[in-house]
């Protein structure tokens, strides 16, 4: 636009006057810009000047044609309007008061609600909070109940990181770094991290790529390190590595994981550093005490449930527990992976999440490890349901991403992210001006505590450690309201010890070993109990 209106005042200076009337357009053109690339509030505009504003001018005209410019029929979409709405309401801070009552279907199969009480509580303060930390843990972590998930430098920009962290500064709470390894960008504005390892041990590794347990003792010492995350899968590619395509590897991304740029970054599928549950368990003790006592934790996908109560068994038969596991649904997001995967692998969130809680307090375990949600949890009412199914603490990554300017866009793998989120390019990533997105993700961050606040009170509850599976209800397909305590029913303390939790639980018991993940044939599990 700029070489258009200097060439129309050219041509009118030395080939016809009347050409300068193109400058009654070209020249507001080029001053918009000019506006748009150094204007810092929305990311479309620095890096699609003028043409941007088209996409801003449908949306006002019909509101309903932004869902064909975000999203793609032919898949399932991740998130749906409503749930980016009202995220980018709280990121910036806009009222999120609605005339007319609820805009949802009370009649539709899956409407859920909770129960309110006739005595609604006041509660003081919305910065809920709680210490992870078990009994071998030295330096327990006071932490939100709302934290970001894992988010890598390579799989988001610089840019990203940097908004995320401050952002995550601002508003008190904790930033998990993903498996790319701590850059200087998470270091730089000081917020608190969960140090995530995954099986590439990126930032902690021998060129070989095993586990360097000097190089790990030395970053888990930095005091902005509160707590560590062992990876073993993802709800998005559980049983697969993760993965950042050779285009967004640059040389800095390279010497942060202490990776070669020249092949897409796989990480293996299985952890090289242990084999059996009883060795996992081992390992969470080493972590643990090169970190200086700080608190120790899984991630996982729940798959084989035999599998995961093998690490039951191997934390009581070891007596070494996680400080805490955070449980991440199928439904769970990511920048890169096998769309198979993604649609058809994995335990959905509420389903993983009641049976780890369960498991749990069947072993009598349960008030030595915390437990965190992980899985497309946006909203206040997605906080209810997963503290009432045994959660303690959440983690997101997508809602932030979308505070920090995310549309959906669905490029993150292709290092084209048109708002600079999930891009290595340096000339598209700076449409995400840390300054401006930072706030919003506190925005986020505190809007969602105080309306979870508000729906906590309206219960007449005052944590969301007090709400409990019979608080939810949801309308079956038959038409019939059912109570979240039948959908999904908690077991006694104790009730696998002793023997009298369900069957189908106990048979997965009895099929779990501690020196091997491999279950034991069910025909044998049939035959023990028999006899």
């Amino acid at each position: 636009m700029w070489l258009l209106t200097l060439a129309c005042a050219v041509a009118g200076y030395f080939v016809d006057q009347r050409l300068w009337w193109g400058l009654l357009l070209l020249a507001p053109l080029s001053l918009i810009g000019l506006r748009d690339l150094t204007q810092t509030s929305h990311a479309i505009l620095r890096n699609y000047p003028i043409i941007g504003h088209f996409r801003f001018i449908l949306e006002a005209v019909r509101p309903e044609i932004r869902q064909y410019l975000i999203e793609d029929d032919r898949d399932p979409v991740p998130f749906t309007r409503e749930q980016r709405a009202l995220v980018y309401r709280r990121a910036k801070n806009v009222s999120d008061k609605l005339p007319f009552g609820t805009i949802r279907d009370v009649n539709a199969v899956g409407y859920g609600w909770i129960s309110h009480s006739m005595r609604p509580s006041k509660i003081a303060s919305s910065d809920f909070r709680l210490s992870i930390g078990g009994r071998d843990c030295q330096k327990p972590y006071f932490a939100s109940v709302l934290n970001i998930s894992g988010t890598s430098f390579g799989a988001v920009s610089a840019n990203a990181i940097m908004a995320f962290n401050k952002g995550a500064k601002l508003g008190g709470f904790a930033h998990n770094t993903g498996e790319g390894a701590i850059s200087k960008y998470h270091r730089k504005y000081g917020g608190d991290l969960i140090w995530q390892i995954a099986s590439g041990y990126f930032g902690c590794r021998t060129p070989e790529g095993q586990f360097d347990p000097e190089a790990f003792a030395r970053t888990a010492a930095l005091d902005q390190v509160k707590m560590i995350e062992l990876k073993l899968s993802q709800g998005a590619k559980p049983g697969h590595g993760g993965v950042l395509p050779r285009a967004k590897i640059t040389s800095e991304i390279a010497r942060t994981r202490l990776i070669d740029r020249t092949r897409d970054c796989v990480s293996p599928a299985a952890h090289p550093a242990f084999s059996t549950p009883r060795e996992m368990m081992s390992f969470i003790a080493a972590l643990r005490r090169l970190s200086g006592g700080k608190p120790v934790g899984l991630k996982l996908a729940i798959g084989h449930r035999a599998e995961f109560l093998a690490l039951v068994k191997a934390m009581l038969a070891t007596g070494i527990t996680p400080d805490y596991i955070v449980v991440d649904g199928g439904e769970g997001g990511t920048g890169a992976a096998p769309v198979e995967l993604s649609n058809h692998v994995g335990l959905p969130l509420f389903e993983g999440l009641s049976f780890v809680h369960n498991a749990l307090v069947g072993a009598g375990l349960r008030g030595h490890v915390r437990i965190g949600a992980s899985g497309k949890v946006v909203s206040a009412f997605d906080f209810c349901r997963v503290h009432a199914l045994g959660a303690d603490f959440v983690m997101a990554a997508r809602a932030f991403m979308f505070a920090a300017g995310c549309i959906q866009a669905r490029a993150c793998h292709t290092n084209h992210c048109p708002t600079g989120v999930t891009t290595q390019a340096w000339w598209r990533r700076r449409a995400l001006v840390v300054r401006d997105k930072a706030p919003r993700v506190e925005h986020y961050h505190r809007n969602t505590l105080k309306a979870l606040s508000e729906m906590l009170a309206a219960a007449g509850l005052n944590h969301p450690r007090d709400l409990k599976p019979w608080h939810l209800h949801v309308r079956a397909a038959n038409g019939e309201v059912v109570r979240g305590d039948v959908a999904y029913p908690h077991v006694e303390p104790g009730a696998i010890l002793n023997g009298t939790a369900r069957e189908g639980l106990m048979k997965q018991w009895h099929r779990a070993q501690i020196d091997t993940f491999e279950p034991l044939d069910e025909a044998i599990v049939e035959q023990m109990l028999k006899g």
